[in-house]
């Protein structure tokens, strides 16, 4: 077995013998003398092999991540290199040996390559030999042994539950998984273990957490994955409250331990209309400011017939202040905004600058003085600002808006490393209507509980009726959510009608769950953080592949390996599973 890593060695281990393996990241030869970096886990360490010494020629001869063994004694280097934790060292080797040669690489192995993220994919064991992946994955380690340490020290059980689940309905849609034994039926991929730790409270465990894999599958981005790890938890006999703090306890000692920043508790909140109003978004990032400003009440006299419009239809006008940084934002560069802001169904942007101690821009002459002067004045706008102003549906307006400042943020450079933010959103709504299916859908899932107050709401007031629900947000990203479940039967029952169930659908899809009601179920609640996006948060990298060993691509396959792919027809017969062409 290995018995040194690199790093352990420093300037007090002069004269020390010692044996080291690893992988060779660079050779020079310099005057005679042969230098190899051996890499390990733990870091780099130089070798020396002089000219006249037995593995002289064999040092000569070795490609980059060759794996080696070196034996020799550790001097101090002339020539130091403080940058890493082994630069005032170097070991002076008497026998090398190779334990296999490395071909020619696709792509170099250094933190700076230029190589394509699909080369990378493709050769993803060589690409986690780069330091910053490699620093990713033991953040992620490191990350877990916190969280089990704090739930064991919380009086949390542990508790794995199944991966082949029944497929049920309100949620993305499911990866299945076809029964050699049950033919014609499937198992789904669990999206949560939502109904097993629901389960679990009726069944006495009382605090329950695990480190769960889910899937879903949906459409993929930077910050999302078709198989994700959630940290899972559930508790018995809680309020909101109860949830939420025992979360920032976990929080505070992941962020101390790992960032050594100390939170301060408890964390803000937010509720989710008031996030909608002022960020555009259920996921503010609360590092930079630029909040969306209705302009409703300036302009309900006015004579420009496109806002007027607006206001007639029950739309909202609303903007965002950029201070100093009109001289940063040419026409040109305000195109590329104009053209960005039509994926949200934005119908226009306007524009204003204020330069000179006077306004111009693409709606200037059509606003009266009055008007100028009172967006002046509630705005408190100076020299060298710069309003964007969108007029739409409320919605369009706010979301639209929304990621304008986003965009604009990391444009301006008001992202800074290492800041955090942190907020609860509270007070969600318990339907969202869907456009596309012209229903009410549940706007967490069917168990949440809704406010005591909003019970009777659920089937003849779904627009103002309000959930036990809560999110966490870091930096702009929903980093867990949770809620307090339903624990009535008649509750549930309900919640599946307001959904759109029959009693005879909800039986069908849920029954083995409503049944479990009716032998005494605890007021439960519980969250789940995503420990994907949480160490994508603690590393400070904006891509999820980055902290997962062996990621999927956007289109959900994986490049290493080759998956999805065509299985052989022996399989599909055993399934009895067809598989149709398309045209």
């Amino acid at each position: 077995m290995k018995k040194y890593n690199n790093v352990q060695f420093n300037i007090k281990n002069v004269g020390e013998s010692v044996v080291l393996e690893g992988w060779v990241a660079k050779k020079r030869n310099l005057g005679g003398l042969i230098f190899l970096d051996l890499r390990d886990r733990s870091g780099i360490i130089q070798l020396v092999v002089r000219p006249g010494q037995k593995d002289y020629e064999l040092a000569s001869g070795l490609k980059t991540e060759s794996v080696i063994r070196a034996k020799g004694k550790i001097l101090e280097r002339e020539s130091k290199n403080l940058k890493i934790p082994t630069g005032e060292i170097e070991v002076i080797v008497d026998e090398l040996e190779i334990f296999s040669i490395a071909h020619d690489l696709p792509f170099e192995i250094s933190d700076d390559t230029t190589a394509l993220e699909d080369t990378r994919l493709k050769y993803r064991y060589l690409d986690l030999r780069r330091t910053n992946l490699k620093k990713n994955l033991i953040a992620r380690s490191q990350l877990m042994h916190i969280i089990r340490n704090f739930f064991y020290e919380e009086g949390f059980i542990e508790v794995e539950t199944p991966i082949l689940c029944k497929s049920t309905p309100e949620g993305a849609r499911d990866y299945l998984v076809p029964s050699r034994i049950n033919h014609g039926s499937f198992y789904a991929l669990p999206q949560s273990p939502q109904i097993f730790k629901q389960l679990l409270m009726i069944g006495g465990m009382e605090k329950y957490f695990q480190i769960a894999k889910c899937f879903r599958d949906e459409d993929l981005r930077s910050d999302r994955q078709p198989e994700f790890t959630q940290v899972d938890l559930e508790m018995s006999f809680v309020e909101e409250e109860d949830v939420i703090s025992t979360t920032e306890r976990l929080l505070a000692k992941v962020f101390k331990e790992m960032k050594g920043i100390q939170l301060t508790l408890p964390l803000s909140r937010m509720k989710y209309d008031d996030a909608i109003r002022d960020y555009g978004t259920d996921q503010p990032d609360l590092r930079y400011d630029m909040k969306i400003q209705s302009l409703n009440e300036l302009f309900k006299k006015t004579e420009f017939l496109v806002f007027q419009n607006i206001l007639k239809s029950g739309g909202e006008i609303g903007c965002i202040l950029v201070k100093n940084s009109a001289d940063k934002y040419s026409r040109k560069e305000i195109d590329k905004l104009a053209d960005f802001m039509k994926t949200y169904q934005v119908s226009g942007i306007s524009w204003l600058k204020y330069i000179d101690s006077d306004f111009s821009g693409s709606i200037r002459k059509v606003l009266s003085d009055e008007e100028l002067s009172g967006l002046k004045n509630q705005l408190n706008i100076e020299e060298n600002d710069m309003l964007f102003i969108v007029a739409d549906k409320y919605g369009i307006t706010k979301t639209s808006l929304g990621a304008l400042r986003i965009r604009l943020a990391h444009e301006l450079g008001l992202v800074k490393r290492g800041d955090y933010q942190f907020t609860w959103i509270v007070d969600f709504p318990s339907f969202e209507y869907s456009e596309e299916e012209s229903r009410y859908v549940a706007c967490h899932h069917p168990f949440t509980a809704p406010k005591d107050t909003d019970i009777d709401k659920l089937l003849n007031d779904k627009s103002n009726c309000y959930s036990k629900a809560y999110d966490i947000v870091i930096n702009g990203y929903e980093a867990g959510g949770g809620s307090i479940r339903i624990h009535q039967a008649e509750v549930q029952k309900k919640m599946f009608e307001a959904l759109g169930f029959t009693l005879e659908q909800a039986k069908e899809k849920f029954g083995f769950f409503l049944e479990a009601f009716d032998y005494g179920t605890p007021p439960h609640g519980g969250l789940a953080l995503g420990l994907d996006r949480l160490t994508m948060l603690l590393v400070e990298t904006e891509n999820i592949r980055d902290v997962i060993a062996f990621p999927k691509t956007t289109s959900a396959s994986c490049l290493m390996s080759e998956c999805p792919n065509r299985v052989d027809q022996k399989q599909l017969d055993e399934l009895e599973i067809s598989v149709v062409e398309k045209d």
